[in-house]
Formats: C-alpha cells, sequence, structure tokens
C-alpha cells in the first residue's frame, strides 16, 4: 500500500482538490494519471480508496471512497523529550517513534538544554512521512517546544502511568516494572547533559515515578526510541 495524508478530509467528502504542489508531486514525482488509484488517510484513524479523475500540469482531483475507520492504538504513548543539539539525532527519534506507533511527542526545554529553538513545521514534516511510509492511520500529535514547567503544569500528564528518566544514582524502577497495559505512559526524557537535579524533584513531587532504562547510559534519542520500544513490547503481548 502507497499512503497518502491529507488532513482537511472527512467521512463524506467525495472529492480531494490537491494544491499546485501536491498535484506536482503526485504527478510529476509519482508519475500518477487519470484512472490510478491510491490509499488516502486523514491522520485520524479514517482510510479512504482514491481514484485519480483530473490530471493536468498543475491541477489533481480526486475521487473519494471512506473505507474504514481503525481504533487507535490503546494504551497511548506520549514522550516529552529535549531536543538533541545536533538535530539530525532527534529527527532520527521522530521518524522511528513515529513507525512505532507513539501517540504524541513534547518537546521540552530544560535546564541543560543545548537546543533551544525547533522548526516545528519541519518536525511535523518528518512525523507525516514517517506515518505514510509505515502504512499508519493516526499521525503523532507533537507540541511546540514547551519548558519544563509548563509541562508539568498540563492536564495531559495527569493521565495514566507519569514516568522521568534520569541518570542520578537514586532509587529507582526499570520502566519496564512501570508499564501498565492498561493505562497510557507518559514519560519525560532530558537532554544530553541529563535533567538538572531541581527538574527531577519537582517531577518526582508532581508525580512522576523516576525510572532507569537499564544499566547503559543512552544517549537522548536513543532513549526515546527504547522507551517506544519496550512500550510496544508490552503491549502487543
Amino acid at each position: 500500500m502507497q499512503l497518502f495524508y491529507f488532513e482537511n478530509i472527512t467521512q463524506d467528502t467525495t472529492v480531494l482538490q490537491l494544491d499546485k504542489e501536491q498535484a506536482r508531486h503526485m504527478t510529476k514525482a509519482l508519475r500518477k494519471k487519470v484512472g490510478d488509484t491510491v490509499q488516502i488517510t486523514d491522520g485520524a484513524g479514517n482510510l479512504f480508496n482514491g481514484t485519480l479523475n483530473l490530471v493536468t500540469s498543475n491541477k489533481c482531483n480526486i475521487d473519494l471512497a471512506f473505507a474504514k475507520a481503525y481504533p487507535q492504538q490503546s494504551p497511548r504513548l506520549h514522550v516529552a523529550i529535549a531536543p538533541t543539539k545536533m538535530n539530525d539525532r532527534m529527527e532520527w527519534f521522530l521518524e522511528k517513534a513515529t513507525e512505532m506507533g507513539i501517540a504524541s511527542i513534547t518537546p521540552l526545554l530544560c535546564d541543560h538544554s543545548e537546543r533551544k529553538k525547533i522548526n516545528l513545521e519541519r518536525y511535523k514534516k518528518i512525523i507525516v512521512s514517517a506515518m505514510q511510509q509505515s502504512n499508519q492511520f493516526y499521525l503523532p500529535q507533537i507540541k511546540d517546544l514547551t519548558a519544563f514547567n509548563e509541562f508539568l503544569k498540563n492536564p495531559v500528564t495527569d493521565k495514566g502511568v507519569r514516568c522521568i528518566a534520569h541518570c542520578e544514582e537514586t532509587d529507582k524502577k526499570l520502566l519496564t516494572q512501570a508499564i501498565n497495559k492498561n493505562q497510557d505512559l507518559t514519560i519525560i526524557i532530558g537532554p544530553e547533559g541529563d535533567l538538572s537535579s531541581r527538574e527531577i524533584e519537582k517531577a518526582i513531587n508532581a508525580g512522576f515515578l523516576p525510572v532507569s532504562l537499564g544499566t547503559k547510559r543512552l544517549r537522548t534519542e536513543t532513549a526515546g526510541v527504547y522507551a517506544a520500544a519496550v512500550f510496544n513490547s508490552f503491549i502487543e503481548q
């Protein structure tokens, strides 16, 4: 299946009109022509069958037929992670976590963060591409860069199991011991220099459980992918 994503469609949409850039990609890069069929998702669990009915140098119309609504994976994983100094490493995390079905991502601005700005639009494009490549029908939500203290106040963090992974030598559970197959998981992963003691204390006071990702010291982006892989291994059993 070659899957395409378009957000502004509903189950009642019967014709999709592509803009000039989308049309050129569909017809020039992918060489689609009148009568070709494609599969399309709205990123909200709905799959559509499409048939190209108009193709010109800058126009492309697709007849749509609703095919199926897929339930969202449950429980869901939310990773709050400090963007890495080297942007390609963060982009690698976004791609791989999306392929594994992550539900939402919050880039965090922490005390020791070396990257203090992000290109949210580029991040979104990477997530869309990874969703399409892995034939998934739910687009992960990604927030703008969020200060650590603001994240702790966010109501979304009040749901399910909440963990904070850090490298300090304190009492911690293994992540595998904290996951509950019947509850969503939110996990905080800090920057290359780890979270500060102040941040760790504030998160624990806010109800986050300190966890370990094992005996090896992982890079930030590796820790994020590791958390997604461990979570998947539990819920898919």
